[in-house]
C-alpha cells in the first residue's frame, strides 16, 4: 500500500527535474531562443513551488495562536459585558425578560459572531490568497509562452517554394524548416503541460474549492493553447507530407 500510495503524489523535485532538462533541449536546438529564458523562468517558479505548497498545505501555528487568542478575548469581553447589563436579582425570569435581554445583546451577538467567523476563516483565506497569487504568475507564464509560438507559421516554411515573395517587410523571418519548426512547436506544448502540473502542487494538500477552480481553469488554458500548437503541428505534418 505504501508502494502504491508514492505513485498518486505530484513530486515536485521530478517536474524540476523534467523542466530543468527540458531547458537544456531547448537551449541546444535554439541556443539564441527566447524561448528558453522562459523555460528558466518557469524552473524558478517550479523550484519556488515545493515551499510555497508546503506553507499552503502546513498549519499556521502563530496564527493560529494569535486567532485563538483574540476569540478567547472576545469571549472574555462577551462575558464581561453581559454582566454589567442591569437586571434586578430579586425578578425572576420570564420568557419577557429574557426577549428583553436577547434584543440588548443582539447588536454584541451579531458583531462578535460576525468577528468569530472572520478570524476562524482567516488561516484558510490567508492560503487560499497565496495560491491564488502563485497560480495567477503561472496563468500569465502560460501566455508569454503562447506568444512565442504566435508567429510560427507553419505553412509559410522558408524553404516553401509557393510562398516566396508573399511576405512583407514587417512579415516575421521564416529561420526555422520544417523538422525545427516541428520541436519548437513540441517544446511550447511541453512547457505548457508541465505550467499545469506546478499549479497542482499548489492544490494537492489543500482541497479550497476556489484554489481547486483556479487550476482547473489554468489548465483548460494550457489545453486550449496546447490545442491551438497540436493543430499547427498537424499542419506542418501535411505541408512537409
Amino acid at each position: 500500500m505504501p508502494k502504491r500510495a508514492a505513485f498518486l503524489k505530484l513530486k515536485p523535485e521530478l517536474i524540476v527535474e523534467t523542466i530543468a532538462q527540458l531547458e537544456k533541449r531547448i537551449h541546444e536546438r535554439f541556443p539564441s531562443a527566447g524561448l528558453a529564458k522562459v523555460c528558466s523562468e518557469l524552473k524558478l517558479i517550479g523550484q519556488r513551488a515545493r515551499s510555497t505548497a508546503a506553507d499552503i498545505a502546513a498549519p499556521s501555528i502563530k496564527l493560529r495562536i494569535a486567532i485563538f487568542t483574540l476569540i478567547a478575548s472576545l469571549i472574555v469581553m462577551s462575558i464581561y459585558m453581559v454582566s454589567q447589563l442591569d437586571h434586578d436579582p430579586s425578578e425572576p425570569w420570564t420568557i419577557r425578560t429574557a426577549a428583553e435581554f436577547l434584543d440588548a445583546c443582539m447588536n454584541d451577538i451579531i458583531i462578535g459572531g460576525a468577528a468569530l467567523l472572520f478570524l476562524m476563516t482567516l488561516e484558510n483565506r490567508w492560503k487560499r490568497h497565496k495560491a491564488l497569487t502563485a497560480i495567477h504568475e503561472l496563468r500569465s507564464l502560460a501566455h508569454i509562452i503562447d506568444m512565442h509560438q504566435l508567429t510560427k507559421d507553419p505553412e509559410r516554411l522558408n524553404n516553401n517554394p509557393t510562398l516566396i515573395g508573399v511576405d512583407t517587410a514587417s512579415s516575421p523571418k521564416r529561420v526555422m524548416n520544417a523538422f525545427e519548426l516541428g520541436r519548437y512547436l513540441d517544446y511550447c506544448t511541453e512547457m505548457l503541460s508541465l505550467t499545469g502540473k506546478i499549479a497542482a502542487l499548489y492544490v494537492e494538500h489543500f482541497p479550497d474549492s476556489q484554489s481547486v477552480a483556479a487550476v482547473n481553469d489554468l489548465e483548460d488554458l494550457t489545453t486550449g493553447l496546447s490545442r491551438k500548437i497540436w493543430q499547427k503541428i498537424a499542419i506542418l505534418h501535411k505541408v512537409v507530407g
